[in-house]
């Protein structure tokens, strides 16, 4: 019996972590890019007809860029999230193929044709490598990427556009019948727990700020934003740590609410819910009741507020729309304390150092495993060659290594980049004497080699003996 438990733990942790990355990696796409969604939102916020300052001008902007700048820019991470750079460009490529004619905001399908073009381009590299004439590096290079990047582009808008169309418009029919139906604040009983279990970025980016974006485009604000954001909750909990808890717990409460309301740093509040579970129930009941005040009370925004600091949540706010956004962040505030206060009165346990501190590890050790961050224990040896463009000569310099390298029997990788972009993990990196100062800069941890020829054979042939001995 206790065999058979442990199985099913174990099946259940894993499956745990393969939902926490892939929602770590949605987010990845989003999250370098919120302050394009902010610039977005202020814009449609002061310029569209119902904004601040109504500027028919400026709002020729607002189109545009939820149309075409903002999916091309998660196209564009999700394809270098795959394959650096060179995986974002032509991930960018296949992207622009499902925004030109969709008559929705598309981010669902740049999710798709991002990570497909770098993972594409990737498999391309792989199956060349070492096949390549010395010195045809640059062509190959630009020409894989435009033919692949155009075949998928024209894949993307014959094929893939209409489906995720479809799929995407059936999505948001259902999330309004949902909203109107007044059930929306049952979503609380997914969102508030997963929040805790790092399942937020997928919920958030993957799910709900796509949601909101459409809306946007349609009625001017989303109350899809507020759902996960909202610091209303965690602040009740917080507040009830700091008015009725024991130990430590209580001391370091005053401090979390700063940092989780102010700062918008939500995960500082999951230690104290990981101490007490059933803390949980707090938590779903806080953001049921602020989910119910914002539809009773038409609420929305009009971008995702990140971080959820109640700064961000305001300078979100249509105009009008004050009063139901911050009467759905109190009264979640006050239910979920009402209920986190009932059972921290009933507890007669003091918690120690020593349990905050091992909750505040096991909150760590979760955050890490939805980066995908668990198996990585060791850095793998990189070697860069670095030029002033990333392009011709380093390029060049790494077939020539790489195939020194093989011959040598070492499995070591080898990538060539701009100066200004060089991996941050690069142990090793082989540029010009000119550039040398500009690559320390960059990687200061790095061995600089100098070299004042790429083609310099006898510089490649020390440094391998140097690794051998």
């Amino acid at each position: 019996m206790n065999t058979q438990n442990a199985t099913t733990l174990s099946k259940t942790s894993k499956s745990k972590a393969k939902i926490q990355k892939f929602g770590g990696f949605l987010a990845g796409m989003v999250i370098p890019n919120i302050g394009a969604f902010i610039a977005w939102g202020l814009i449609t916020a002061f310029f569209i007809p119902t904004g601040w300052v109504p500027n028919e001008y400026l709002g020729k902007l607002v189109g545009p860029m939820i149309t075409y700048l903002l999916p091309v820019l998660i196209g564009y991470t999700g394809g270098k999230l795959v394959y650096d750079v060179r995986g974002g460009v032509v991930g960018a490529i296949a992207t622009f193929g499902v925004v030109v004619g969709a008559s929705i905001p598309m981010f669902l399908g740049a999710m798709i044709m991002g990570p497909l073009g770098g993972w594409v381009i990737k498999k391309f590299d792989e199956l060349i490598e070492g096949k390549v004439p010395t010195g045809f590096e640059m062509l190959i290079n630009n020409f894989s990427a435009g033919i692949l990047g155009a075949l998928l582009s024209l894949l993307a808008y014959t094929v893939v556009e209409p489906v995720v169309q479809g799929f995407s418009m059936a999505l948001g029919s259902f999330a309004t019948a949902v909203t109107n139906a007044k059930l929306l604040p049952l979503i609380s009983i997914v969102i508030e727990p997963g929040k805790v279990l790092f399942l937020n970025n997928a919920i958030n980016h993957g799910i709900l700020a796509p949601l909101g974006v459409q809306q946007v485009k349609e009625v001017g604000k989303s109350i899809f934003f507020l759902l996960e954001t909202n610091p209303g909750p965690g602040l009740g909990i917080l507040l009830a740590y700091w008015l009725y808890g024991k130990g430590t717990a209580k001391q370091s409460a005053p401090g979390a609410i700063i940092i989780h309301f102010l700062g918008g740093i939500h995960e500082i509040y999951f230690p104290y819910i990981l101490m007490k579970p059933i803390l949980i129930l707090a938590a779903i009941g806080g953001g049921m009741a602020a989910d119910l005040t914002f539809v009773l009370t038409k609420a929305g925004l009009v971008a995702t507020p990140s971080p959820g600091s109640i700064f961000a949540e305001l300078a979100m706010t249509p105009k009008g729309g004050f009063f139901g956004v911050i009467a759905g962040i109190t009264i979640g505030t006050l239910v979920s304390f009402a209920i986190a206060s009932v059972i921290l009165k009933r507890s007669t346990e003091e918690i120690s150092d020593e349990t905050l501190d091992a909750a505040k590890s096991m909150v760590s050790q979760m955050k890490a495993e939805s980066k995908g961050q668990k198996a990585a224990v060791k850095v793998p040896k990189l070697i860069v060659f670095a030029c002033d463009a990333g392009m011709g000569s380093s390029a060049m310099g790494e077939s020539i290594l790489k195939k020194k390298i093989k011959d040598a029997g070492l499995n070591i990788e080898v990538k060539h980049a701009a100066v200004n972009q060089i991996p941050q993990e690069a142990e090793v990196v082989f540029t010009q004497e000119s550039l040398a100062q500009r690559a320390a800069q960059v990687v200061p941890n790095a061995k600089i080699v100098t070299i004042k020829n790429f083609l310099e054979q006898a510089a490649y042939d020390e440094f391998i003996k140097s690794i051998k001995n």
